[in-house]
């Protein structure tokens, strides 16, 4: 396992999160060599499979916030790679990054990280006091409605952010970034070559808008300083009519199940 207390300090942290992102489609358009620049990154060249905190954004991220990320599918015990101090707890191991803190940007503050956030869905809109819940966690926050699910462009425009905001650090202080990528939430029809706003979303389309997510990966890592942990996931998948439901919010396999990787630039 990687010794986090040897991480924090001395590399940027990056946790990006691709919004809804279902681990089948993750997987098979991997096989398939569909996104070759995740490939080429995730360690192995493979999607690990692991198990959501949440069933939709706000409580995904909430938990993932706090140190509990997606845990591994099969059985444990899983040692978390950050934990809140907390008595008892049975997933903090020595190699896991303790903070005296509610939330990992605060904990990640105190040890000296600037905190940036670059949301894309709603709820990291600002817009209303639920959807500057999650972005208020963060010293410095931004979202746009260029950022979010209705712009088919919403990746482009937040690795400009991500460019501009770590151009704008300075060269001692370390960082610590969510990237909450929109692009794959409904609606996602417009990456679907041929479809219409009448077509709607769909599992193609999903796939579609992975493979657009993959041809800008170079791009935002390019805008990352080194060296960093990149830690890279679903927050939960969602159903297109898989036993009858659409959308997520429910405990579905297709929801709870997500891809997840981590490795250091």
């Amino acid at each position: 396992m990687r010794d986090m207390n040897e991480v924090v300090g001395t590399h940027d942290v990056v946790l990006v999160t691709l919004d809804t992102l279902r681990f089948d489609v993750a997987q098979e358009l991997l096989d398939a060599g569909e996104t070759p620049n995740l490939a080429a990154v995730l360690p192995g060249g493979r999607w690990e499979r692991r198990h959501t905190p949440g069933s939709f954004t706000y409580a995904a991220h909430t938990a993932m916030l706090a140190g509990f990320l997606p845990t591994p599918a099969a059985p444990g015990p899983h040692p978390r790679l950050f934990a809140a101090a907390f008595p008892g707890s049975e997933t903090t191991a020595p190699h896991t990054w303790t903070f005296d803190a509610a939330d990992l940007p605060t904990g990640l503050a105190r040890a000296g990280y600037h905190t940036v956030c670059v949301g894309g869905v709603g709820f990291f809109s600002k817009s209303t006091a639920l959807g500057s819940a999650l972005p208020s966690l963060f010293a410095e926050s931004h979202w746009e409605r260029s950022f979010g699910v209705t712009d088919p462009s919403s990746l482009d425009h937040q690795i400009a952010r991500v460019g501009t905001s770590i151009s704008a650090l300075d060269a001692e202080k370390r960082l610590f970034l969510l990237l909450n990528v929109s692009a794959l939430h409904q609606p996602n029809w417009f990456y679907l070559d041929g479809a219409t706003r009448e077509s709607g979303d769909t599992r193609a389309s999903h796939a579609a808008a992975l493979r657009y997510v993959d041809a800008r990966l170079p791009r935002l890592l390019a805008a990352l300083r080194r060296p960093t942990l990149v830690i890279i996931c679903s927050d939960h998948g969602t159903a297109y009519g898989e036993d009858g439901h659409v959308g997520h919010r429910i405990g579905h396999e297709v929801v709870w199940t997500v891809p997840y990787g981590e490795f250091v630039l």
